[in-house]
């Protein structure tokens, strides 16, 4: 026979257990104000997945899939990455044919339902000039930060428009403070290229990657050691030697090559065009680990302006703003 005593102890026992369970489930639960799990939005390229975190801030997880390093051009996802893709409330991708082999999950998530934003495909995308390349999509547009200004709100207005539970006022000011950074890296990048006069402004790169850049501020793209817009195409030796004529020609003084991407076949070119050319790295198409020089879309895009200016002879502007006008370093 149970004891009025037992049964008060087992009683308290009880109403602790419950107390503890009902204490998880309310954690696990209070991720957002009304107690759903936070919305997911996934991102291709790291360079995005930078841009993106600093629009969405604490609004919403965000997933990116490339790594620090990582080729877009080659780069292959995981199995549990192609289920945040379909579990995802909104993807955004660079688009215009530069995630090879990560588009058919965006596709295949895309026609289930999930919302997705090619970014590229809204900012004015320019076509290759090269022949080869000739009226294909040119999907490096992050090399121009007036382009990405475009990204940030498109990315905004996506977010605000698709993901449930977001709030658009926080949303729209860190878009805002964003914004305003990368008017000041525009203007901090004008102003270093602006001592280099026209002679002066030709670019080789290890592949077509500049070419955003090249619009925006004024530089001729005089070739690339693999004349393509993937780092998956090879060059053969007629255009090595065309590209060394060209670089003799122009005087150029440094090729830059990817960081991320072994530099023999810049360095074969400098064999070929028998001239002092130096090769330079260039972070293009992928942001570092933190402390590896483009941790950030803002660092990156720093390091490749001082690189291409001090690499082909310009000189370090001494003027400094004047007072009231001095913008803050991006």
């Amino acid at each position: 026979m149970t004891t009025p005593v037992h049964h008060r102890h087992r009683s308290t026992a009880l109403a602790a257990v419950l107390a503890l369970i009902g204490a998880v489930l309310l954690g696990l639960t209070a991720c957002t104000p009304t107690g759903a799990q936070r919305p997911g939005v996934v991102v291709t390229t790291n360079i995005l997945g930078d841009i993106t975190r600093e629009i969405v801030g604490d609004q919403a997880e965000v997933t990116v899939l490339m790594g620090p390093g990582a080729d877009p051009h080659s780069f292959g996802i995981s199995a549990p990455q192609a289920a945040k893709i379909e579990q995802a409330d909104l993807i955004v991708h660079n688009g215009l044919g530069l995630e090879e082999n990560v588009l058919r999950h965006v596709e295949a998530a895309r026609e289930s339902g999930v919302a997705a934003l090619a970014v590229g495909e809204g900012v004015d995308p320019l076509t290759y000039a090269s022949d080869d390349m000739a009226g294909r999509p040119d999907p490096h547009f992050w090399t121009d930060p007036t382009r990405v200004r475009t990204a940030v709100r498109l990315i905004t207005d996506r977010l605000i428009e698709h993901v449930d539970g977001v709030d658009a006022a926080v949303i729209r000011a860190n878009a805002t403070r964003y914004d305003t950074r990368l008017a000041d890296l525009t203007a901090w990048m004008e102003n270093r290229f602006a001592a280099m006069p026209p002679n002066k402004r030709n670019l080789v790169t290890n592949h077509h990657v500049f070419g955003y850049l090249a619009q925006r501020f004024g530089f001729r793209v005089i070739g690339a050691v693999i004349p393509s817009g993937t780092t998956l195409a090879s060059p053969s030796a007629s255009d090595l030697k065309s590209l060394a004529t060209a670089i003799e020609k122009a005087k150029v003084p440094a090729i830059f090559a990817d960081s991320s991407q072994p530099d023999r076949l810049a360095q074969a070119l400098q064999r070929e065009s028998h001239v002092d050319v130096r090769v330079l790295p260039l972070f293009s198409e992928s942001l570092t680990e933190r402390g590896g020089g483009a941790a950030t879309y803002l660092e990156m895009m720093r390091a490749n302006t001082t690189a291409i200016a001090d690499g082909l002879g310009a000189p370090t502007p001494t003027a400094r703003p004047t007072a009231g006008t001095e913008r803050k370093t991006p």
